[in-house]
């Protein structure tokens, strides 16, 4: 019999199943238990289940428990194997799906059957995913029934952590005590009209450690570990209606995380989902999620949890400064480049170059100043947990679209991306003219194209790819505006754009221009020419500063300090290198600025040529003498005649 059932497990096989199951070949207390045990020891690897597997250990189990002729030793390996099923990590099945939620119900009917102490009235069986506890009491000499689940430290459910109350009229927690779940049940006064023994319920309660056999299409949880509670109250000869069901759910959060919203759901099993129907919110000013629902079912509290953000602080005087240096560094060099009526190095395609790469960096410098710290961001709290209880499509809270923080970071990736395309053009010209080869015609519309174009191109592609307004997380960050690079575990993500749509096109264009520059110095030491290229060290200075201040923006403390100093040197270099290699070394501007002007001497050549013939009449006022003499010049061809 174990063979074949082991069999059954393990292929899956439904037609040798239903004909064990309708030929009632289980039928001794021994068959029952060699059924439960192989049940538990094939279920024992959940990680390894199939679907398929699944179901079949789902149906075998709901037939042993509601078989009236299985014992309390194969009972407990049954829901041991529940407890396990719970474990199990499978896709989506339909098939499979209906078969955990029927035992869902079994379990319910089979919480009000359990067996009970003589002495207490109750009985409980404990797994590690998985607490079944039955009792009886008199509804008239109960004010309330409360179940606990008390929090441990290693997350499973321990018998000893479970406590049962049958007579408080109110939510009771011993000091010291934390719950994890609890519940309780009021019941209306009429119960006490009636005699004890016309009054004695039965009071059922499952808890379950996730609600893996809750499949629902409304809430999806990623990340929270959602508890399911379930109670179950039956009379002896009449119907029982609870007056108050409280409960109290303690969210399981991970580090760094915090309760945002919840909702009090109840499981419709005719909707096959959850439902608000009958149940409302309660506080949580502890952090624990509280409901009153007006009915007895399965209930849940379903969390939506939101990260703990540390906004990036403003950026300091520091910062402020050596970038206020960049920026007077680049506007001097912008005008100068406006004023100088000569083309530089008399080529207009290096001035259209310069003054695109000195716009391009002062745009990205300015709108990190003014807008990459969300500063109104930073005084936020969270919410006070009165939203309406409705059903949360996921656990994941996502912050609200910001437009003004989004185009901050579009406007950042746009200036950086053409800052350094400006600087790997700026030393491609550079190369050409080292080289002496001017650059064509048509460059000049060609270099426009990539400089502006290409990084707009780009920018609008990462943002059309990445961006929703239902979660522009998903495009730039939200402790600052910038690209989003980090996953949800705060690891850095190669998916995310501020891979592919900053650092790897930067490092291409650095790489680029340090072959340009390795080209170019091997020519200097061949020919040295007067014409030189900067663009290297212009490309790592920019990533440099970037770099810091990417930094300043995530740290806190005595490192935001320190960065934020390295930020102001690499920012006051930055703008001294801009002035001083496109407007301090220029003679115009040197000539400008000189506070002594050298008088300029302005000569002029006479060319006199030798083959011709020249007299000169001199006249001496004071004698009256007279006479003629003549005289041979150097050549040969030229005579002077001088009067005397």
């Amino acid at each position: 019999m174990n063979s074949i059932f082991l069999a059954h497990l393990s292929a899956g096989s439904r037609t040798l199943r239903n004909s064990v199951w309708k030929d009632r070949v289980i039928t001794t207390v021994e068959d029952y238990e060699m059924l439960a045990t192989s049940a538990q020891i094939l279920t024992s690897k959940p990680e390894e289940l199939t679907a398929e597997n699944v179901t079949t250990a789902a149906e075998i189990t709901n037939v042993l428990l509601l078989s009236p002729n299985i014992t309390e030793s194969a009972r407990t390996a049954a829901v041991a194997t529940v407890s396990q099923l719970l474990n199990a990590s499978v896709l989506d099945d339909t098939e499979e799906n209906a078969a955990t939620l029927n035992l869902t119900q079994t379990l319910d009917d089979q919480s009000l059957n359990l067996r009970s102490d003589p002495n207490t009235f109750q009985s409980q069986v404990v797994q590690p995913n998985l607490v079944v506890q039955s009792a009886q009491v008199s509804a008239a000499d109960s004010q309330g029934v409360q179940f606990t689940s008390l929090k441990g430290t290693s997350g499973s459910f321990v018998s000893d952590r479970i406590q049962l109350n049958t007579n408080t009229s109110t939510v009771v927690m011993e000091n010291g005590f934390v719950a994890d779940a609890l519940i309780h049940v009021q019941f209306a006064p009429e119960a006490a009209d009636r005699t004890p023994a016309q009054s004695r319920v039965s009071l059922g309660f499952v808890l379950y450690q996730n609600s893996r056999f809750f499949r629902s299409s409304l809430y999806k949880p990623r990340h929270a570990t959602v508890r399911v509670l379930s109670a179950s109250v039956r009379g002896q000869k009449h119907r029982v209606v609870p007056q108050r069901v409280e409960m109290m759910f303690r969210p399981t959060l991970t580090s760094g995380t915090a309760l945002y919203d919840f909702a009090c759901v109840s499981w419709n099993y005719t909707l096959n989902d959850w439902s608000t129907a009958g149940c409302s919110k309660g506080n949580a000013s502890d952090g624990a999620m509280r409901c009153i629902c007006n009915h007895t079912t399965s209930f849940a509290a379903l969390e939506v949890i939101i990260d703990i953000l540390k906004y990036a602080e403003d950026l300091g005087l520091t910062s402020i400064f050596g970038l206020s240096v960049s920026i007077l560094g680049l506007v001097v060099t912008i005008i100068k480049l406006i004023k100088d009526k000569e083309s530089l190095q008399s080529n207009e395609q290096v001035k259209i170059a310069l003054l695109s790469l000195c716009a391009s960096l002062l745009g990205f410098i300015i709108t990190f100043v003014t807008g990459a710290v969300q500063s109104d961001k930073a005084d936020d709290e969270l919410p006070a947990l009165r939203g309406p209880n409705a059903v949360p499509p996921t656990d994941e809270h996502v912050e609200q679209e910001r437009i003004e923080c989004t185009t901050v970071a579009f406007l950042l990736h746009f200036s950086l991306l053409a800052t350094f395309m400006w600087i790997s053009l700026y030393g491609h010209l550079m190369m050409k003219l080292t080289f002496e080869s001017r650059p064509s015609d048509y460059w000049r519309y060609l270099s426009l194209a990539l400089g502006w174009g290409l990084p707009l191109v780009v920018g609008g592609i990462t943002m059309g790819i990445t961006y929703t307004s239902a979660n522009p997380q998903g495009y730039r960050q939200e402790e600052f505006c910038w690209l989003a690079a980090l996953d949800k575990n705060k690891h850095f993500d190669f998916g995310k754009p501020m891979f592919w749509g900053i650092i790897l096109p930067g490092t291409l264009i650095v790489i680029y221009n340090f072959v340009i520059l390795i080209r170019i110095s091997l020519e200097r030491g061949r020919k040295r020419p007067n014409k030189t290229s900067s663009s290297f060290p212009l490309a790592a200075l920019v990533g440099l500063c970037c770099f810091f201040g990417y930094i300043v923006l995530n740290s806190t403390g005595r490192n935001h300090t320190v960065f934020s100093v390295l930020l102001c040197i690499s920012g006051i270099i930055m703008g001294f290198l801009f002035f001083i290699l496109f407007t301090f070394t220029t003679k115009s501007f040197r000539s400008s600025t000189s506070p002594v002007k050298t008088p300029q001497v302005k000569t002029s050549q006479v060319n006199l040529p030798l083959s011709s013939k020249m007299s000169y009449n001199l006249r001496r006022p004071v004698e009256k003498t007279t006479f003629k003499e003549s005289y041979k010049s150097l050549s040969e061809d030229t005579i002077v005649t001088t009067r005397l």
